[in-house]
């Protein structure tokens, strides 16, 4: 696997230090954590903790009614099910 470059790196250190991005981290860790701690998820499952409705769109950030745990392929698989939602209408 082909290493980062500098300038992406760096790309990535501001990014990753935007408040609204930090806040998003944290929600996931959060909502993630959660998840481990009633037994839903386990650490290496490979399972990530979805929201039902996206951050983007409104979606509750904490509320339990709109996180559930799903693989992690169908989570990254939502893009291409929901153009109108992500891609296409974001730009």
């Amino acid at each position: 696997m082909p290493k980062s470059s500098p300038q992406k790196l760096k790309y990535q250190a501001v990014y990753n230090a935007k408040p609204e991005n930090v806040n998003k981290r944290e929600a996931n860790n959060r909502a993630r954590q959660a998840a481990i701690r009633s037994g839903k998820a386990k650490v290496g499952d490979d399972t990530q903790v979805d929201h039902i409705v996206p951050l983007d769109v409104g979606g509750a950030t904490d509320a339990k009614s709109n996180l559930r745990v799903i693989k992690r392929s169908e989570n990254a698989a939502w893009r291409k099910r929901q153009p109108k939602m992500y891609g296409d209408n974001k730009k």
